[in-house]
């Protein structure tokens, strides 16, 4: 599976994704993160991207630590993400990534 330029990567293409899972691989496991919230922080600053700001869930008995993770995806490939964890939601854990 290819990697993705994160830096051609708009709101727009994970909007449609909301509730599908994402894989992180942490040593021979794999770890799902759902995408939960797909949303657009404001204009784009001049001629760049709009930024925007992805929350993802995933279990609560598997933390992640604040890092890039390589986030697979069937429709989208690989994307090397930043995920910043916000604690725990609920049944899971919540983690945030934005887009600047």
């Amino acid at each position: 599976m290819a990697s993705v330029n994160l830096g051609a990567v708009t709101v727009t293409a994970f909007a449609g994704r909301l509730g599908e899972a994402f894989a992180v691989e942490l040593e021979g496991e794999i770890v799902e993160l759902v995408l939960r919230e797909a949303k657009s922080l404001g204009a784009a600053p001049g001629e760049g991207r709009a930024p925007f700001s992805l929350l993802f869930e995933g279990p609560r008995e598997r933390p992640l630590e604040q890092r890039i993770y390589p986030l697979r995806h069937a429709g989208l490939g690989v994307l090397e993400i930043f995920l910043v964890p916000l604690g725990l939601r609920g049944e899971g854990a919540t983690y945030e990534a934005v887009f600047t």
